[in-house]
């Protein structure tokens, strides 16, 4: 019998709309197909979280170190496409800048300059597309600030960002790598490597330098900057977007600040910026419903997962109030849990709040709807609100 027979809803699943619309979908196969094969994806797509986070921490059964990995593909090897002994190797170096006390004590007063910097250039127009004149910016000043980069502007590299984000979708969604990823990748190991050669100040670039192989700063210089762009641009959008579209909810939050970390996990729950995470099976297993076979692409959707209705109750509703939250797996689990969450969240949690005081009156805008978008990496393409006055 075909593998997908076995699987009738995974067989009938598209792409097309698990970027579109994932969130019915998902739904219908967790409770019924909770590790499907997806003829479209050539590969099985786990969407139960218990059976998500089995996936995540086992990096023997379920590893990222195969020639398919799609990021690997774009940058080279990197602590995001190794694990084990390798893997730890690569991460080591840049583990310590990293932790919480460390991230408060090194960036707070940074994303607090760089963030109302960017509202005051923003504040006199009325209304701006959020995503891309203060999301963006202010992910890459701190992302650039934190690894110490040199010789570039946020333009030059969002530009790299926007061309190595789509060659890493196309290769998931089954194309080639496209030219302009690997132009960008050339560009930015060449500002890594002068930002090295310069030994300027206490770069953690330099740093790191010190540990790994020039290509290996490299390579991990750019998925921490993919990912710390990627994450907080996302975190930042969709979770303004989630608050502007429930008056309730955010009017809780204007009465009580200390609730914005619930609604920041809360949008990370409902909406995480990575959508899935993608493995490959070490061994012949079986998984919930499924027999995977060794060399199997093994995808989880950490959508499917955050939306599991055995842990969050009503799970389609935003509620900055939900106790358990933070059991959200927008980060991951295991060996390859996000690196720099915690700079991700204190950056997110700033900038929304100095939003929300500097732009009492801000709001979506009618006339240009935003909603998330994309297979792997979600968020609305735009984000177009106001805040003059209404008549």
């Amino acid at each position: 019998m075909n593998v997908a027979d076995s699987f009738p809803l995974g067989a009938a699943t598209t792409l097309a709309e698990l970027a579109r619309d994932p969130h019915p979908r998902l739904a219908l196969l967790r409770a019924h197909e909770p590790v499907s094969w997806l003829p479209e994806l050539d590969g099985w797509l786990v969407t139960r979280r218990d059976l998500a986070l089995s996936v995540m921490r086992d990096a023997e059964t379920f590893t990222v170190d195969d020639p398919r990995f799609s990021t690997a593909q774009v940058v080279g090897p990197s602590m995001l496409s190794l694990d084990g002994d390798q893997h730890t190797r690569h991460r080591e170096p840049f583990t310590s800048a990293f932790r919480p006390r460390t991230v408060h004590d090194g960036f707070a007063s940074f994303i607090e300059r760089e963030t109302d910097r960017l509202i005051t250039t923003l504040q006199p127009t009325g209304a701006v597309e959020l995503r891309r004149a203060f999301a963006g910016p202010l992910a890459v000043a701190v992302v650039t600030e934190a690894l110490g980069l040199v010789g570039t502007t946020p333009v030059t590299v969002l530009s790299w960002y926007d061309s190595i984000v789509r060659s890493v979708s196309a290769i998931t969604a089954g194309h080639e790598v496209e030219p302009a990823g690997a132009a960008a990748y050339a560009r930015l190991r060449a500002a890594v490597e002068a930002t090295v050669a310069g030994r300027g100040g206490s770069s953690l670039l330099v740093s790191a330098a010190g540990q790994l192989a020039l290509p290996e700063v490299a390579s991990n210089a750019a998925v921490l900057m993919f990912g710390g762009i990627e994450t907080t641009e996302a975190m930042i959008t969709n979770a303004l977007l989630h608050l502007l579209r429930h008056p309730d909810q955010l009017a809780l939050v204007r009465a009580d600040v200390d609730l914005l970390d619930g609604a920041i996990e809360e949008s990370l729950r409902l909406e995480p910026g990575a959508a899935v995470v993608d493995r490959y099976a070490t061994a012949d297993i079986v998984l919930g419903p499924a027999a995977i076979r060794r060399g199997d692409l093994v995808t989880v959707s950490l959508t499917g997962a955050n939306r599991d209705p055995a842990v969050f109750a009503d799970p389609d509703r935003f509620d900055v109030r939900r106790e358990n939250a933070r059991l959200q797996l927008a980060f991951a689990h295991g060996p390859h849990y996000c690196l720099a969450a915690h700079l991700a969240r204190l950056e997110t949690r700033i900038a929304l709040q100095r939003l929300l005081e500097r732009l009492p009156a801000l709001r979506l805008d009618p006339d240009r709807p935003a909603t998330a978008h994309g297979l792997v990496f979600r968020k609305p393409p735009t984000l177009h609100v106001l805040w003059n006055s209404p008549a």
